[in-house]
């Protein structure tokens, strides 16, 4: 259940990123800008490292309620890269942390749900196997992260919507090719 207190320390927190490095934070500082004591932060969160885990999976959650299903990779890797777009220092800021794992959890769960929302709309025939089947989304699961952590690396500068679109259009018919392939065996 939402909490008012819980929205405005994240929130104060997400301001703080956007101008710091995630390790000049303190608890002390996030609730000097809510407004509110130390157990109160504590109450709801153990530490800062939860209180990041819990924004990052609330966006994956909103994520996956706006885009329930994925007829388009484009669109897919559009809108995750849109969030980070909009979150620019604060995402930088957890990613170049120590805390970076967090983040790689969360992109890991956003493509696998990307790529899994996606392969529904393939008709995998009978004639593959599980395993092919697995492989193929396992192969486009990393490919979907490895994007965005090289894009990371880069600290966001080219144009990512550019690059994915050009990428869609290379890979066009790439997934159809591996199923057909797939069958053969």
């Amino acid at each position: 259940m939402p909490s008012f207190t819980k929205d405005v320390i994240k929130r104060a927190f997400i301001d703080l990123l956007d101008q710091k490095p995630l390790h000049q934070i303190t608890v002390k500082m996030i609730v000097e800008e809510c407004g509110i004591n130390r157990n109160s932060f504590y109450y709801h969160f153990q530490d800062i490292p939860a209180l990041i885990e819990e924004i990052i999976m609330d966006h994956l959650d909103r994520f996956i309620q706006k885009y329930p299903t994925i007829d388009s990779a484009e669109t897919a890797l559009n809108a995750a890269a849109d969030f980070t777009m909009e979150n620019r220092r604060a995402m930088l800021h957890i990613y170049q942390s120590a805390n970076r794992d967090i983040y790689e959890r969360y992109l890991w769960k956003e493509c696998e749900y990307i790529v899994s929302a996606y392969g529904k709309t393939f008709s995998f025939t009978s004639d593959i196997s599980e395993e092919d089947r697995r492989i193929i989304m396992h192969f486009y699961k990393c490919e979907c992260f490895g994007l965005v952590i090289d894009w990371l690396n880069r600290r966001m500068e080219p144009d990512i919507h550019r690059e994915i679109s050009r990428l869609c259009e290379l890979h066009h018919g790439m997934i159809e090719e591996m199923i057909c392939r797939a069958g053969e065996k």
